[in-house]
Order: structure tokens, then sequence, then C-alpha cells
């Protein structure tokens, strides 16, 4: 299983399935990730957290924790 926290800078990738379970999964769906959405990774912190990437035309920021429950291909 690959997930957003595998993805290298400069990749583009597919949303497969979110994992994880009542508030932390709505927050992730409430910023847009849900299924089928292209996420591109545009920059890593220098510590490799937070990760910066770009979903639905816009700028999001997000820990590494979260991203490994956003399952992608």
């Amino acid at each position: 299983m690959k997930t957003l926290r595998d993805v290298k800078i400069g990749d583009t990738v597919t949303v497969v399935k979110l994992h994880g379970e009542g508030a932390v999964k709505r927050r992730i769906m409430d910023m847009g990730i849900t299924r089928g959405t292209e996420i591109y990774v545009r920059k890593v912190a220098p510590l490799g957290d937070p990760i910066e990437i770009r979903v639905r035309a816009y700028e999001l920021s997000i820990r590494k924790a979260d991203a490994e429950m956003i399952e992608v291909k």
C-alpha cells in the first residue's frame, strides 16, 4: 500500500482510499481530499513535516501523520 507520505516531490498521484476514522477522516475530506482526487506534491519541509501539496487548485500543508492515512496510486 502506497500512501501520500511515500510520494516524491514533483509527483502527481490519485487518491484511492482514506483510512482513519471519525473526526480525522472528516477533516481530511473537508480539505477536498476524496477518492479520485489528484494530488501534486510541491514541497516537503526540511525535517519532513509538514508536506505541501496542491489539491483542487489550491495549496495545502498536511502533517505526515495525516498523509499516512491517504492511500494513493
